[in-house]
C-alpha cells in the first residue's frame, strides 16, 4: 500500500487536512442508526416528519460502505461483490426525529425493465413529495463521476431544491494528484449550491467532514462551521484543497 498511496504507512498524510486515524475524531451521533424499514412504496415510509437525509449513487459506487463507515457498523446496510443489491428505499433511524434514507443503488444492477422503471418513478416521487428531506449524499466513484445516472440525481436535487452534497468515494484508489484533479473537475461541474469532497471508507478519509455537513443538516451542526455552498467550509482545514 505505502509504495501506491503516499503518507498511508508513513508520516506524511496522502491527503494533507483530512485525520487519518480515530484519535481526534468528533462525536458522531450516527453511530446511533438502527435499521427500521425497507420500503417499496412512499406510503411504507411513514410519517414524513423531522429530519431526513438521503444516500443515493450508481451500483457499486460504495453507497452502503460509505454508509457503514459513518455510523460505524460493518453490516448496517448490506454490501455485497453483486452490484444493486439494494432493491428498495430502506430507512435507518438516528433518534426520534432524525433518520437515514438509503435509495435503491442504480446502474449495474440485473432486474427486469419493469423494476428499473418502478425505482425511477419511486425516486422521481420521493424527491418531489418528501418533504422532510434536508439534503442528498450522492456518492460517485473518485474513478468514474458525473456519469448519467448521477446528472439525473443532481437535477432532481435542483428542480426540489434539496442540497447536494457529493461524496467521491475509493479515494485510496487514487494518488493525491488525480485525486485532487478529479475533485476539482467535479466541483467546477456542479451546479450552484451543491458541494464536494474526497471520502475512503477503508481509511476513514473525510469521515469528519462527512458528519459535519450532516450535522448541518440535520440541525446538530457546530454554529462555527459554515453554511452550505459555502466555499470556505474546509478552506482552513485543508489548504491544499484536497477536500470541499
Amino acid at each position: 500500500m505505502g509504495r501506491y498511496y503516499r503518507g498511508f504507512n508513513s508520516r506524511d498524510p496522502a491527503y494533507p487536512g483530512i485525520e487519518m486515524t480515530s484519535a481526534n475524531r468528533k462525536h458522531n451521533p450516527y453511530r446511533a442508526a438502527r435499521y427500521v424499514i425497507s420500503a417499496h412504496h412512499l406510503r411504507q415510509l411513514g410519517a414524513d416528519s423531522g429530519y431526513e437525509v438521503a444516500f443515493a449513487g450508481r451500483s457499486n459506487a460504495g453507497k452502503s460502505s460509505a454508509i457503514n463507515a459513518l455510523t460505524g457498523q460493518k453490516a448496517l446496510a448490506r454490501t455485497s461483490k453483486t452490484p444493486g443489491r439494494t432493491q428498495q428505499i430502506v430507512l435507518f433511524d438516528i433518534d426520534e426525529q432524525r433518520r437515514i434514507a438509503d435509495l435503491p443503488g442504480y446502474g449495474y444492477a440485473k432486474v427486469p425493465e419493469q423494476l428499473r422503471a418502478h425505482w425511477r418513478e419511486l425516486m422521481q416521487a420521493y424527491f418531489e413529495r418528501r418533504r422532510s428531506l434536508r439534503g442528498v449524499v450522492l456518492v460517485m466513484d473518485i474513478r468514474h463521476p458525473l456519469r448519467p445516472f448521477d446528472e439525473q440525481m443532481l437535477a432532481w436535487c435542483a428542480a426540489a431544491t434539496v442540497p447536494c452534497h457529493v461524496l467521491l468515494t475509493k479515494a485510496d484508489k487514487l494518488k493525491r494528484g488525480p485525486a485532487q484533479s478529479t475533485l476539482l473537475k467535479v466541483r467546477k461541474a456542479l451546479p450552484d449550491g451543491a458541494t464536494a469532497q474526497v471520502f475512503s471508507a477503508r481509511k476513514a478519509v473525510g469521515l469528519d467532514e462527512l458528519v459535519e455537513r450532516l450535522n448541518l443538516w440535520y440541525d446538530l451542526g457546530d454554529p462555527a462551521v459554515s453554511q452550505p455552498g459555502s466555499d470556505d467550509l474546509t478552506a482552513a482545514a485543508d489548504p491544499a484543497g484536497v477536500t470541499g
